[in-house]
């Protein structure tokens, strides 16, 4: 598991996908959050705009994320 550490209270998980690399524009990410290609903690995510939180864990294409916000 791939650790992502940000620097604020929370991301959205399609700015997300753009930060770990997944996707290279907000249009390619939106593409595959609506594919449901994208789970948060085990659960498909449709929403472009879901918070992503310290503690989470995000998975695509069998990648998983566990999201750390720095102190």
């Amino acid at each position: 598991m791939k650790e992502i550490v940000i620097e604020t209270e929370f991301i959205r998980v399609d700015q997300l996908l753009k930060y770990a690399s997944i996707a290279s524009t907000g249009g390619e990410a939106k593409i595959i959050i609506q594919e449901g290609m994208v789970k948060v903690n085990g659960e498909v995510t449709l929403q472009r705009g879901k918070k992503i939180r310290h503690g989470d864990i995000v998975e695509v294409n069998d990648i998983k994320f566990e999201i750390l916000v720095k102190n």
